[in-house]
């Protein structure tokens, strides 16, 4: 039977009052009709003694029984448990309205406005009156506090009518009257809670009559229900009375209320269930991806960090073609996987919080500063090899100049020193003349001077030599060996040339005639000579600049050179006069020249065609330096076209980051409008993407020139590279913050306008638009939405707030934080006190369940989940197979529920 006792205990308010009002305001005239009355007497007399027959006794007719308001105040006391005014005993008519007034007055205080029902109408055994008592009567107690997903009363019945007989066939719940005359409607609510009393499929739509009778036999019979109705009256009634009909189902509806609760507690249960597999996905799929992503910047940074020397300038410049299509093609997405990663977490983290879980800590070495520190570590790395790339080219570069130039001095000081050694070693001296060995020694002096002239020369290969070696020249071996065989041989020249000027000295004495003439040649000629191959030398020179200032300078000096030529024109005639007055003082005196000038081998002829070689240089090295000027201006446009590129993308980029953040702080429309002009914004941004490629297309053209700096901006492409990434991170950023605000709302149940409220607060606060609350904002803002935390008592309160939405301690309150406290504050949420009674409920009240009761009350796939993770139930009751379902609950809520 039924309990009605919990239904004393509710108070009453304005709107179940307002519904009883609209149920006792019922069409009397109606009950004139003779088939409802009669169904309304048998139906309100059987529950009358279904609840009479606990205190022994029962009516017999409905009007005549309840005139003396004893019974109907011995009704009332059974149905609320609780005890009325002592009855008083008289047979007069006055005792008898006082006794129904008493009975009124009762049903008065449980918050039923009673319309036109009068103790003497009751008293008088008015039929109508009392049916409509009865029936108010049966409202309050049986049906009111029925209550099904928010509905209550007779809409809740209905509900959970429809909602029972759901998967029967020929069953449409739609009403209290005519959807029950088949009777297929009271067949199915037995069967779906107790199958194994009614043969539903053998149950026919056109035997009505079998079936009311089938299911009020075994509602009597087996669920204690007493028989209310005739099936006849039924069938044979256009439309039955809705009352009766109500009034019967409540008694099912009571009757199968333990497994109402049974079912509530197996959803509720699938619910958490459900909640914490889909966590456990989201934490298996963020070690994964965290793994695979440490993985490959494990793999990376060894490569970035490799800083082995190349032999050439092809070789290196093709590790930089290497690293460019690193930097184009391998790691564009693995900064977005980074990105997913931090997204994933944040979503998973407000999912646990929206559900009472403990926060998720990912397994050592794989929490989000983890790969945010071995992502610092790789763009370090990636710095520094570009930066040890472009270094190397540049050593590489100088290297091979330096080489050149060495070989090109060596080349020439050898064939300046080839036949000197024998020419010193000769001793043609001895059977000379006096003036022969004269001239033998002017010669030698000239040589010396020449020699002298070339000391220079050599300091500069040996230079060069050296700074190859330094700077670890692949070839430093055999360029140090021919330095070496260059400095021996000088040496050996240097002693040569001493011991030869002192053998010469001793036989000068002998000799006395010098050609002054000759002499004076050969000392003019040699320098001049020197100066000439010094010139050419110059001339042939290879330059590398790297920008217009330097080439400029080599012009300005080399047209500091051509502006001596006329001077040296000069002495080389002069030169040339000297020679000519050697002939002219022969030819005069009848002298008869032995030959070429005893003093040096500088003929006028060799100075002739040096000077003509020299001045053939002077054009070529116009135009070489002209081509390099061309050179150079082109990189200098090269320049100014990365230039005008770069300052519109990095403008570009900062006017969007501001306004962006402007957009996180002024958000306006529904979350889900945010959302989706957030997602149009994020896909305006990315249609900047090819702006993006141009300017990396015009960075290559500037590396491919081997351009280092530029003048004309102050961004660089790594600049603009990390400022395009975090504007591309900071937009998805925000639109994971608008889902989680989304997921926060749909999950706590929280409304649109709370939310722009919790908004509204947290932007006026935050004065500084940074996104987030300092401690003194956040105290504020909370004073403003009611909270007391000024006193010291406050400041307890106001301790404990910020514990739990600044957990780390950082004294900023981020604005998920906010709504998140907020929605724990004003919504009910699961907690593992909540699972422990549900799964109480599916196992009987003991203190442990079976896996047959879990596979009996749960879906296939979540009891199966619950039987793999319960441990053992060890309490003394414990039977074989018993599982502890307490500590499985706790587990999921974490240590803090216990």
């Amino acid at each position: 039977m039924v309990d009605y006792h919990a239904a004393n205990n509710q108070s009453s308010t304005g709107g179940v009052q307002t519904y009883m009002e609209q149920e006792n305001d019922w069409d009397r005239d109606l009950l004139l009709d003779p088939a409802w009355e009669k169904q309304q007497r048998k139906t309100f007399t059987a529950w009358c003694n279904s609840h009479l027959r606990k205190s022994g006794t029962q009516i017999e007719n409905i009007e005549e029984d309840f005139r003396d308001g004893l019974k109907l105040m011995l009704l009332l006391e059974v149905i609320s448990g609780e005890r009325l005014a002592k009855p008083e005993r008289g047979k007069m008519r006055v005792h008898k309205i006082n006794n129904v007034n008493k009975a009124l007055d009762f049903i008065a205080s449980k918050g039923v406005k009673l319309v036109s029902i009068g103790a003497e109408e009751i008293v008088d055994g008015n039929a109508k009156m009392t049916l409509g008592m009865i029936w108010t009567i049966i409202l309050r107690f049986a049906i009111q506090d029925i209550s099904v997903e928010e509905t209550s009363a007779k809409e809740g019945l209905l509900l959970w009518c429809q909602r029972k007989t759901a998967p029967y066939k020929n069953v449409n719940v739609q009403n209290f009257h005519i959807s029950w005359k088949d009777g297929l409607a009271f067949n199915a609510l037995i069967h779906r809670h107790r199958p194994d009393l009614i043969d539903y499929d053998s149950l026919r739509k056109d035997d009505p009559v079998t079936n009311l009778n089938n299911a009020f036999e075994v509602a009597e019979k087996h669920l204690d229900i007493p028989k209310m109705l005739d099936a006849e009256d039924i069938v044979n009634t256009a439309r039955p009375d809705e009352k009766a009909i109500m009034t019967y189902v409540s008694s099912f509806y009571h009757a199968f209320s333990g497994a109402q609760k049974a079912e509530t507690a197996a959803n509720r249960i699938c619910k958490v269930l459900a909640v914490n597999q889909e966590n456990e996905q989201m934490m298996e799929d963020y070690e994964k991806l965290a793994s695979e992503l440490l993985e490959w910047i494990r793999r990376t940074i060894p490569w970035l960090e490799n800083r082995t020397q190349e032999k050439t300038v092809n070789d290196m410049q093709a590790k930089q073609e290497d690293f460019r299509d690193y930097r184009c093609v391998h790691k564009p997405p693995k900064v977005q996987e980074k990105c997913q990663l931090e997204i994933s977490f944040n979503t998973l983290q407000t999912k646990l919080r929206l559900s009472n879980r403990p926060a998720f800590m990912p397994s050592e070495g794989r929490m989000v500063s983890d790969i945010n520190g071995a992502w610092h570590s790789l763009e370090g790395a990636e710095k520094g090899y570009e930066e040890w790339i472009l270094s190397e080219i540049r050593r590489l570069e100088r290297l091979e100049h330096l080489a050149e130039k060495f070989h090109q001095k060596a080349a020439i000081h050898e064939s300046w020193t080839d036949g000197k050694e024998a020419m010193l070693t000769q001793k043609d001296y001895e059977t000379c003349t006096l003036s022969e060995v004269k001239a033998l020694l002017r010669k030698h002096e000239a040589f010396e001077s020449d020699l002298a002239a070339h000391q220079d020369r050599v300091e500069q290969i040996a230079a060069i030599a050296q700074e190859l070696y330094s700077l670890s020249y692949a070839d430093s071996a055999s360029v140090n060996a021919r330095c070496q065989k260059i400095c021996d041989q000088w040496d050996s020249l240097g002693t040569l040339t001493q011991s030869r000027k002192e053998s010469l000295e001793r036989t000068e004495k002998q000799l006395e005639s010098i050609d002054e003439l000759y002499l004076e040649y050969a000392k003019r000629a040699a320098p001049f000579n020197n100066w000439m191959e010094g010139a050419m030398e110059d001339l042939q020179d290879m330059f590398i600049v790297h920008n217009i200032e330097e080439i400029q300078g080599l012009i300005t000096a080399h047209e500091q050179f051509k502006s001596t030529l006329a001077e040296a024109n000069k002495e080389r005639e002069a030169i040339q006069a000297i020679q000519a007055e050697v002939q002219k003082i022969a030819q005069s005196n009848g002298i008869k020249l032995s030959g070429a000038n005893p003093y040096t081998t500088i003929t006028p002829e060799s100075i002739d065609n040096k000077w003509e070689k020299a001045m053939d240089m002077v054009p070529l090295r116009d135009n070489a330096l002209q081509d390099e000027l061309n050179k150079q201006n082109s990189n200098d446009s090269l320049r100014a076209k990365f230039a005008t590129q770069a300052n519109t993308v990095g403008a570009y980029i900062q006017a969007k980051m501001e306004e962006i953040g402007r957009i996180s702080i002024e958000m306006n429309g529904t979350l889900e409008d945010q959302l989706t002009n957030l997602k149009d914004y994020q896909t305006t941004i990315l249609s900047y993407m090819p702006e993006i490629n141009t300017l990396e297309g015009s960075h290559q053209l500037i590396q491919e020139a081997l351009i280092f700096d530029n003048q004309y901006t102050s961004y660089t492409m790594e600049h603009l590279r990390v400022g395009w990434e975090q504007l591309l991170t900071t937009i998805a950023r925000t639109i994971n913050e608008v889902e989680n605000q989304i997921l926060t709302r749909d999950a706590k149940g929280i409304s649109q306008e709370q939310l722009y409220e919790y908004r509204a607060s947290f932007n006026h606060f935050d004065k500084d638009h940074s996104g987030a609350l300092m401690a003194e904002e956040f105290k504020a803002c909370l004073i403003s939405l009611g909270y007391d935390v000024e006193n010291d008592k406050g400041d307890s309160e106001f301790a404990r707030i910020m514990s739990i939405v600044d957990p780390n301690g950082s004294g900023a309150v981020t604005f998920q934080a906010f709504i998140d406290f907020m929605s724990r504050e004003t919504t009910d949420t699961d907690s593992a006190d909540q699972v422990i009674a549900s799964f109480k409920i599916l196992a009987a009240d003991k203190n442990f369940i079976t896996a047959d009761e879990l596979r009996r009350e749960l879906p296939p796939d979540q009891a199966e989940y619950c039987i793999a993770r319960m441990a053992p139930y060890t309490g003394p009751d414990a039977i074989p197979g018993a599982l502890d379902y307490m500590s499985f609950s706790t587990a999921l809520y974490g240590e803090s529920d216990l």
